[in-house]
């Protein structure tokens, strides 16, 4: 998947997740529709998240760290509000926004990951996570499991990048 085509699917992904998220609640709340006569109270709102999306696709996956992971905090909190930890299941780490979370940003909050989530942010399974750690390709955390710098620093090497995008699937 070239870098274009990953922005595209991002920034798709990051639509549709903040309509289904936030955009269709608010047209629940404020009544109608785009078939009531009244025209859709949130059409402006949806304008704006086709135009908001690619420039956090674009944040995300562009060169500056610090933007990226204030970009994913930001987000994070926004489409997954919660009074505890952000903790994901595993299989979020294949969507689009997990794995440009987890390159950037890592786990957020974590600083230990289990074998199996290690697994799912970098795209194989928890053998091949416990492999990377006997040949010293991943770092074994002392609390267990691994640490999620390990995992970021791999997930950020290009040959890694290419490898854990689940194009084939």
């Amino acid at each position: 998947m070239s870098t274009s085509e990953e922005h595209v699917a991002l920034a798709r992904e990051l639509a549709a997740l903040v309509e289904r998220r936030v955009v269709d609640p608010l047209e629940i709340l404020f009544g109608g529709g785009p078939g009531d006569g009244d025209g859709d109270p949130v059409g402006p709102v949806r304008e704006r998240l086709r135009i908001e999306s690619e420039v956090w696709a674009a944040q995300l996956l562009g060169p500056d760290q610090r933007t990226a992971v204030h970009a994913a905090a930001r987000l994070i909190a926004a489409l997954y509000p919660g009074d505890g930890p952000f903790d994901p299941p595993d299989a979020w780490w294949g969507t689009a926004f997990g794995r440009a979370v987890a390159r950037r940003a890592g786990h957020p909050g974590r600083d230990a990951l289990p074998f199996a989530t290690a697994g799912a942010m970098l795209g194989i399974t928890r053998q091949g996570v416990h492999d990377l750690v006997k040949r010293g390709k991943l770092d074994r955390h002392p609390d267990g499991g691994v640490t999620t710098r390990s995992v970021q620093e791999r997930l950020n090497r290009p040959q890694e990048r290419h490898a854990a995008r689940p194009d084939h699937h």
